[in-house]
């Protein structure tokens, strides 16, 4: 099983306890205004354009014959400061699985492992379970997810993992469709379930200027969240400065809210 994943970070400290190795699975079903990690919107491969230094030179705009180039409309390999690469990479489940076991030892002796992000990881979830069934009981596992899936996909894919980070972003339906683009329903009961389910977890809430970090919106994460932990998450105020280099534009409702926490 193959999937396309778009950074692997390593010595991660924010993904779950100890260090880590976090994977960024390629896609997302959600479209978030505040979204930091543009790169892992689309579920396909493509272009990253780093923009700051770029030389204007065109050398990556002529054709060339490399087999990863094709499609991405530049090379890859000609650029003089390396600011062209694609976002994107297909991994075969046994490989990355390796890759991740290689330091196993150091995992365990700092009370580390690996996590799974994205993007949302679960709209790979056959590819998550294969990898997630390989590192299982060799490393500790810990997936973030937005939640937004089948209760099938999603109990599937979390119940092979011994950490789960959910994010609870609004809790008004019609809040949740406007800034994140799709409804709430599943999402909810997703959490019902995990706060039930004996699974080890942490609801997240990303505090977005005007938008998340209303009263009416606490009090109502808060009710459904009840005794499970619950962290608040800062906005990531560097999250404009990617957009250009995958050709998305951070929208008048983004600056917004970046002009907002600026003040």
């Amino acid at each position: 099983m193959k999937g396309l994943i778009f950074d692997i970070k390593e010595f991660a400290v924010h993904d779950g306890e100890g260090i880590r190795t976090t994977v960024f699975l390629k896609g997302c079903p959600l479209r978030c205004v505040w979204c930091h990690n543009p790169e892992g919107l689309s579920p396909r491969r493509e272009l990253y354009l780093k923009q700051n230094g770029c030389l204007n030179c065109g050398l990556c705009k002529n054709p060339c014959n490399h087999p990863e180039c094709q499609g991405l409309g530049r090379c890859l390999h000609i650029c003089p400061k390396n600011l062209v690469s694609a976002a994107g990479a297909e991994w075969e489940a046994k490989a990355l699985a390796e890759k991740l076991l290689k330091h196993k030892d150091f995992f365990n002796s700092m009370g580390g492992g690996v996590t799974l992000s994205g993007g949302e990881p679960l709209l790979q979830a056959d590819f998550c379970v294969e990898l997630l069934t390989l590192l299982k009981g060799q490393v500790h596992t810990s997936i973030e997810t937005s939640g937004f899936a089948s209760a099938e996909i999603f109990q599937k894919v979390v119940t092979l993992c011994d950490f789960v980070y959910m994010d609870i972003k609004l809790a008004d339906a019609e809040q949740h469709k406007k800034y994140t683009g799709v409804d709430n329903k599943i999402i909810l009961e997703n959490a019902a379930w995990l706060k039930q389910s004996g699974i080890k977890h942490t609801f997240r809430t990303p505090l977005i200027p005007g938008i998340t970090d209303a009263k009416d919106n606490f009090d109502a994460i808060e009710c459904l969240v009840g005794n499970s932990a619950w962290e608040h998450l800062p906005y990531n105020t560097l999250a404009p400065v990617k957009y250009p280099s995958v050709g998305r534009v951070f929208t008048d409702n983004q600056a917004m809210g970046m002009r907002a926490l600026d003040n």
